[in-house]
């Protein structure tokens, strides 16, 4: 996104010898014109799309993990940007990290057999030394590549300092099933109070999945259950797991971008996930439950995921919320500025007639409203004519950002059920631009005569409205 362009033409030493050479330089330049514009304009609308978001979270606790597997495929270099960029838009970091795979490659290489117990880890004395020796190259790798500033990279100028310490105190599993999990551990207790001193400071906080007892014991712990108790433990706004698995996906394959709690609770208790996401899973429920706010699962494969998942209206994971984030209901007085703001580009361009905010306000009974996240993604208006008993659909608006998404179609049968509540048997409405949309949803098309006669003294000649009518 920040790119930086040059001239197409900055040589004064550029001889044209011809007619068709001067057209075509004169096309470049053209081009390179128009470009550049529709650059600088693309620019401009996804700052401002970008702005609520950097408001809603300013000074609000993110706690970042980030899978070993993700450490392993050499991604860890470009999250660490995403992540300073999040920290200058005055976001508060915590991060994370795992070890699995790591700790994997140190047993390899000193000839020790792993060994599990329903997925988790025995740590044994052999496993934990290798658990500290893992954690200990990756903490290290992840403080320089904070510590960078190179020029013309996303992290210059950004002048970051890590803090890490024993913030975590754990206690042993214990005997599972009958089997001695050895020094692996869960959490106990989270420093919160230093961690919110070291956020204060504005520091990155820089966690392992490693924690330590009262008398002095170290314990190998889950990145998962360290994350999840941490985010609980500081308020976190947002518990963001940047995972090897694909997010989670339905059973057609395709992802679940968002699910309330107890959705998630029913998914996770039908047994059908992959171990690794069902894990993940589990620990972003906790941590619902908990009160956090927000938990999300992200793949690591993904560039910018981290950032796509926070700045965007859907997102590239799946996110779990305490409840549904989407809601379909009537408009208030609260919402005129954001039903002013969604329509106002499509009356600019003349796809919708003029209305002034006092008009808005006068008629707010008349609109529903899709919200998402605490912001309006569409809007439509049903104008009752109880004396024919018809209705018009009006301002079917949806954002850009939603567009795709089904809005529009929700929208349609929201005014639809609300026209049958009030005895309304016909829908119809007047567009320029859209008509293919609604013939597909069951509209035919009509003429003035068939609407009712206080609309058709209204009808402007001037914009030549296409008129359609549905049978409810």
């Amino acid at each position: 996104m920040f790119r930086h362009y040059n001239d197409r033409m900055n040589s004064p030493a550029l001889a044209l010898t011809d007619v068709s050479a001067q057209d075509d330089t004169a096309d470049d330049l053209l081009d390179g014109a128009l470009g550049d514009s529709l650059y600088r304009a693309q620019f401009v609308s996804w700052f401002r799309a970008v702005a609520p978001y950097v408001h809603a979270f300013k000074r609000k606790v993110f706690v970042i993990a980030v899978s070993g597997e993700a450490i392993a495929a050499g991604h860890m270099p470009r999250i660490c940007e995403d992540l300073a960029l999040l920290r200058a838009l005055g976001m508060r970091i915590v991060v994370v990290h795992g070890s699995r795979p790591q700790i994997q490659e140190q047993l390899r290489l000193r000839q020790v057999a792993p060994r599990f117990h329903n997925g988790l880890r025995i740590t044994d004395i052999a496993a934990l030394e290798c658990a500290k020796e893992a954690s200990g190259e990756i903490r290290l790798d992840i403080e320089a590549a904070f510590s960078q500033g190179l020029a013309n990279t996303p992290m210059a100028n950004a002048d970051i300092k890590i803090l890490s310490g024993n913030f975590i105190t754990a206690k042993p599993l214990g005997v599972v099933d009958g089997v001695d999990m050895q020094q692996t551990g869960v959490v106990r207790k989270v420093s919160s109070e230093i961690i919110q001193l070291a956020l204060n400071s504005r520091a990155v906080v820089l966690l392992s999945p490693l924690g330590f007892s009262p008398t002095g014991e170290a314990f190998n712990l889950d990145m998962e259950d360290v994350a999840s108790s941490v985010a609980t433990a500081v308020h976190a706004e947002k518990l963001v797991f940047i995972t090897e698995t694909p997010a989670i996906l339905n059973a057609d394959g395709e992802l679940i971008r968002e699910l309330s709690e107890v959705a998630a609770e029913e998914l996770l208790n039908s047994n059908t996930l992959p171990q690794d996401t069902a894990f993940y899973l589990k620990h972003a429920i906790k941590s619902i439950k908990s009160g956090v706010a927000r938990a999300h699962l992200v793949p690591f494969t993904i560039d910018g995921g981290a950032l796509l998942e926070i700045f965007t209206h859907d997102g590239v994971g799946t996110m779990i919320a305490d409840d549904d984030l989407e809601e379909l209901r009537e408009a208030s007085i609260d919402d005129v500025g954001g039903i002013v703001k969604l329509i106002e580009p499509l009356e600019a361009e003349g796809t919708l007639i003029k209305r002034d905010r006092g008009r808005i306000e006068r008629e707010t009974d008349y609109f529903s409203v899709i919200e998402h996240d605490g912001r309006l993604f569409g809007c439509a208006a049903l104008y009752p004519f109880p004396q024919e008993k018809m209705g018009e659909l009006a301002c079917l608006t949806v954002s850009p950002e939603a567009q795709g998404m089904g809005d529009g179609e929700k929208l349609l049968k929201r005014i639809e059920q609300r026209a049958r509540a009030v005895g309304i048997d016909k829908l119809f409405v007047l567009t320029t631009r859209t008509a293919h949309w609604f013939l597909k949803r069951g509209f035919v098309v009509a003429t003035l005569d068939d609407l009712p006669k206080d609309k058709q003294r209204m009808y402007n000649w001037s914009r030549m409205s296409q008129v359609f009518i549905k049978k409810l």
